[in-house]
């Protein structure tokens, strides 16, 4: 892939948060949801890339925009895997809490896992505690293997979770332990690269939560040098046979980060819609201007920038609430 590629998909996700923002706090997430796909989908038309969609809004017959193989891009430049969450977090968008993004991540062709719209049981831990820990083992001996790489107390760690009904059992472990927890309401991406950024004072992310966006933080993470472990959960025999029919021969196997986002080089690019652990969200400037915080990455070059760009919205913005 091209490098000039990492500046060319941060301008989609940018879009694509300018037109969620306008919908936060309005209570009405398919409408955001609705604004960000929209966006994205049009300025993918701007993109040097033959791109299929791999990790999308659904199907075809469920998604019109984004769908699970949909052809995005110019259709001039190289052949790549696309996945997509033109808004990572519509339930808080739709309330005006933190965390929410809009985010891309792109590899070659066949490099992606076609990730099934299930749990996925997750690990994900910073560049200092990458290859040392297994998802496969107990949570409590993890937290152990933890704090002596780090050389630091149990008690001094924080492990972020989803906070959900799912998560009480590990949640009393956590506490038997006696390490900090910060739950998270949504926003399962930015939970899980949280560990790869020493300010956000994470060291380790746990729980389940979507496959899909288990694959993304996985492509964010092999750019900053962390890792994410996963290992799907297909609930019964209907989503057991859609892995097998996604190619997945035995869906509880563990999945390393070569399985889910493959050898090769990774563009990963998220642009912040409100405040978050490492993005600014949307902030609106006079004069028909807005501001917006994103970072883009490359696995090849572990190349991280952070961009902050101003922008002028017409005068009547895409899918704007009336």
């Amino acid at each position: 892939m091209e490098r000039e590629l990492a500046l060319e998909i941060v301008r989609v996700t940018e879009l694509a948060a300018l037109a969620s923002a306008p919908w936060m706090g309005r209570g009405d997430k398919f409408s955001a949801d609705n604004a960000a796909t929209t966006a994205m989908r049009t300025m993918f038309d701007s993109v040097s890339v033959r791109g299929t969609v791999v990790i999308g809004e659904g199907e075809m017959d469920e998604a019109p925009m984004l769908y699970i193989g949909e052809q995005v891009g110019s259709m001039n430049g190289p052949e790549v895997d696309i996945a997509v969450d033109p808004l990572e977090g519509t339930d808080i968008v739709a309330k005006g809490l933190n965390n929410a993004m809009s985010v891309i991540a792109m590899a070659g062709k066949g490099e992606l896992l076609h990730a099934p719209d299930m749990y996925m049981e997750k690990l994900a831990v910073g560049p200092a505690l990458a290859g040392k820990l297994k998802l496969t083992d107990p949570i409590e001996l993890t937290l152990r293997k933890a704090a002596e790489e780090l050389r630091k107390p149990i008690s001094d760690l924080t492990v972020m979770i989803l906070d959900r009904r799912r998560h009480e059992e590990m949640v009393r472990s956590l506490r038997k332990v006696g390490v900090r927890i910060k739950f998270l309401s949504d926003g399962d991406v930015a939970g899980a690269m949280a560990p790869a950024f020493p300010e956000a004072g994470i060291d380790l992310y746990a729980g389940s939560g979507g496959a899909p966006e288990g694959v993304l933080a996985a492509a964010a993470l092999k750019c900053l040098g962390g890792e994410l472990q996963g290992r799907l959960m297909p609930a019964d025999g209907s989503e057991y046979n859609r892995c097998i029919q996604m190619g997945i021969e035995n869906p509880y196997n563990l999945l390393s980060m070569d399985d889910m986002v493959g050898h090769g080089d990774v563009i990963f690019a998220a642009t912040g819609v409100t405040p978050g652990e490492f993005l600014g969200g949307v902030r609106y400037l006079p004069d028909q201007r807005a501001e917006t915080q994103s970072i883009v990455m490359r696995a090849k070059t572990r190349t991280i920038r952070f961009i902050r760009t101003v922008h002028y919205l017409p005068s009547k913005p895409l899918l704007y609430p009336k």
